[in-house]
């Protein structure tokens, strides 16, 4: 395939000891240590108050991430498309449907129900930011960041238009733990223009490919990149950590991946 290219204007990342991009490209660069700690995650901004109070572990690691992102690259995020991807969607509102679904009263709350839909976090980010530019929602299973990366580049070249990339999966309850063990929350965004500007971080191309993925060889970084799959785009955030010409393989399918060529600005 042609490769598919962009040009990044913004980054945000949250995830287990990591608050943010900064912190992560430390980390990443082995400028600082990670801390173990759980990912904290921030009320959403924007929202209002109802609102805040009716989101969950999923739409608040969406939108942590997309606020950081788009911040830094100085865009209007309500002029934003936007791409979503993530595996699944809020974890502990789906056990709670299901503890409620098998009670005696199963009777659910208008919150329950569309807190359950994949596009809640892609509805919360259009009411936190007035976004009126088209949106997609999808889901590869752990390929989804790059399915998201895809689309994105996909939509840059071929509309010309700045796209706001969000991937990001939190974890599940017992029991639906056992069957799916995503670890901890993690999030990452990537704001990708058309053309080189002002605020351009880093060029990058991505084609598919039928190489074998990166790993990394520091134990902890490799775990926290198999543990959720918006991680698996830690390697492409470690190329952006380091600044310099890279070439990185992510997990895609079975059988296909995603090569991803970065030039630093």
């Amino acid at each position: 395939m042609t490769p598919l290219r962009a040009y990044i204007e913004g980054i945000g990342v949250i995830g287990p000891g990591l608050a943010n991009w900064p912190q992560t490209a430390d980390v990443l660069t082995q400028r600082a240590v990670r801390d173990e700690a759980r990912t904290s995650l921030p009320a959403p901004a924007g929202l209002p108050s109802a609102e805040r109070r009716r989101t969950g572990p999923v739409v608040r690691a969406a939108l942590a991430a997309a606020h950081e992102a788009v911040a830094q690259s100085g865009r209007d995020a309500a002029t934003l498309a936007a791409v979503f991807a993530a595996s699944g969607g809020d974890g502990g509102n789906f056990h709670a449907i299901c503890e409620t679904l098998a009670s005696d009263e199963p009777q659910l709350s208008p919150t329950r129900f569309h807190n359950s839909v994949h596009n809640a976090p892609a509805g919360y980010w259009s009411i936190a930011t007035r976004a009126m530019a088209a949106s997609n929602v999808l889901c590869a299973y752990d390929g989804s960041f790059a399915a998201g990366l895809l689309e994105s580049l996909a939509q840059v070249s071929v509309d010309g238009a700045e796209t706001l990339l969000v991937a990001y999966d939190t974890d599940y309850p017992e029991p639906l733990r056992h069957a799916r063990p995503i670890a901890d929350a993690f999030g990452v965004a990537l704001v990708l223009a058309p053309e080189p500007g002002e605020r351009t971080l880093a060029r990058i191309e991505a084609r598919l490919t039928d190489a074998s993925a990166f790993a990394f060889a520091d134990a902890g970084l490799e775990a926290l990149r198999l543990s959720n799959p918006a991680a698996r785009a830690l390697p492409l955030l470690d190329a952006l950590a380091r600044g310099q010409a890279s070439n990185v393989v992510i997990d895609y399918l079975d059988g296909t991946r995603l090569a991803v060529e970065i030039a630093p600005a």
